[in-house]
């Protein structure tokens, strides 16, 4: 029998019969969107709460950085490791850690921390400080050939610069003179562009006995040229 032929008593009692066969489901269903929507609030909740701390830690670490506490800047650091890997938090506690390390003369032990960043952080700039920080680690260590090596890919616009001098400071190193001269009239050439001071390069410019390229000079001149009628 169909339910359009039904009575209106046996229309009720079906509806009883289907509210009462199905409201177990029903009632489930609801509480379990209501534990979803809540446990999605107390996420939140704690996970902000979290960060709050870990921003707290940082401010704090910073604060001890500046005044010259290394032991209370390296205990910070740790502990912002240990109880927040997974924030970005984390990833500035191990630059402060290597800063410390090579600070005290220790550059051994700077390595492990800047190589976790270069290889494992999430921000791409920080990645590429890292890689800076490592390659004048290993330079000051003696190993320049290392050094190059972790600077052997392109660099980024934005680290041209640093790139070049750094690979300059290998290779003179090495006392691979003209190398050097080579990396460091690029630094200065993407300084020109990039709006960086470029005394120092030119300083260890005229230190290999080489002439700085005038590249400012040249650009503005050309650009005059261009402009003329």
């Amino acid at each position: 029998m169909t339910e359009e032929y039904l009575t209106d008593d046996e229309q009720l009692e079906a509806v009883k019969h289907l509210v009462v066969e199905y409201a177990p489901w029903l009632v489930g269903g609801l509480l379990a969107g209501a534990g979803v929507f809540f446990g999605m609030r107390y996420f939140d909740s704690y996970t902000n709460e979290r960060m709050l701390k870990a921003a707290a830690q940082f401010s704090a670490m910073t604060v001890a950085v500046q005044a010259n506490d290394q032991t209370r800047s390296r205990q910070i650091a740790e502990g912002l490791i240990k109880d927040y890997a997974s924030s970005p938090y984390a990833d500035q506690a191990q630059l402060t850690l290597a800063r410390l390390d090579v600070d005290a003369g220790q550059l051994d032990q700077a390595i492990a921390p800047l190589t976790q960043i270069m290889t494992g952080s999430k921000d791409t700039e920080l990645r590429q400080i890292a890689r800076l920080r490592l390659a004048r680690v290993l330079t000051a260590q003696g190993k320049a050939d290392e050094a190059i090596k972790t600077l052997a890919e392109p660099a980024p616009a934005a680290f041209a610069v640093r790139y070049h001098e750094i690979r300059g400071d290998a290779y003179l190193a090495k006392q691979d003179v003209s190398h050097a001269a080579a990396e460091y009239q690029a630094a200065l050439a993407a300084a020109d562009t990039g709006g960086f001071d470029a005394s120092l390069l030119e300083l260890k410019i005229q230190d290999l006995g080489a002439v700085p390229a005038p590249v400012a000079s040249a650009v503005s001149a050309d650009t005059m040229k261009k402009a003329k009628p």
